[in-house]
């Protein structure tokens, strides 16, 4: 299990991912979720994934692969973020054509989920939500975010603090705040975790960090947030039952 979380604001685009595939007693994994595909003043796009680590994997190497296809489309020539959120579901469904009756026959589902998001130039950032089935949804001004993998944890935070609004800042510390409550309530979600800010226009990526156990900006604000979560919840009137 994995847990994603992307977001389009009108400053530009956060990304966030864990990076744990495995989980048990002394069974742990890990595998970075994100990849890039920059072209520093042309394009700057994005990938998250959760699901089979082996379907993603194949997607994402495929993309890369054919980068150098300079006669086939690929993800350096397509002309904008919807035709390459298309291109990306092409490519799902072609590793779907290829593994999914091997999968089957050893009862494995074929199960891949991604975000998909980034700018090229001549149009604004744009954010896609792309399935299994190489179909996919594009973020609104409604609906600015994406979670993929565990998402339900994390969600809360984040429909009460993020719209188009928010500053890259502060929807960056929306997402680990996120992160935080996911892996706090779910030991398939695990760090290092992978944080990218994209600042609308740039056309290169503004930062992007590895958060690990020893980060001193996380663990603060997980602290900070606990704290503060326990205070609210202590100052809140206890059940008056007259009331009822």
């Amino acid at each position: 299990m994995t847990y994603c979380v992307a977001m389009r604001l009108d400053a530009g685009l956060v990304f966030l991912s864990d990076s744990r595939t495995n989980a048990g007693v002394d069974h742990i994994n890990t595998f970075r979720k994100m990849c890039t595909f920059e072209r520093e003043g042309d394009r700057v796009l994005v990938l998250l994934s959760a699901g089979n680590l082996s379907i993603s994997q194949s997607v994402v190497n495929i993309l890369r692969e054919r980068l150098n296809s300079s006669d086939k489309e690929n993800l350096f020539n397509l002309p904008n973020l919807f035709e390459a959120a298309r291109y990306v579901g092409s490519i799902v469904r072609e590793v779907y054509q290829r593994d999914a009756d091997a999968l089957r026959d050893f009862g494995i589902e074929f199960n891949a989920s991604i975000i998909f998001g980034g700018q090229i130039a001549g149009e604004a950032p744009r954010l896609f939500s792309i399935y299994a089935a190489g179909n996919f949804i594009e973020a609104t001004q409604e609906t600015p975010y994406f979670q993929i993998g565990e998402s339900k944890y994390g969600k809360p935070i984040i429909d009460r603090v993020v719209t188009g609004k928010t500053s890259l800042e502060e929807a960056a510390k929306c997402a680990l705040i996120s992160m935080d409550s996911t892996i706090r309530s779910n030991l398939s979600v695990g760090m290092p975790l992978d944080l990218l800010i994209y600042e609308s226009d740039a056309l290169k990526v503004c930062q992007h960090v590895s958060v690990g156990q020893d980060n001193a900006y996380f663990n603060e604000i997980r602290e900070m947030w606990g704290e503060h979560l326990r205070h609210a919840f202590a100052v809140l009137p206890d059940p008056d039952w007259t009331k009822f």
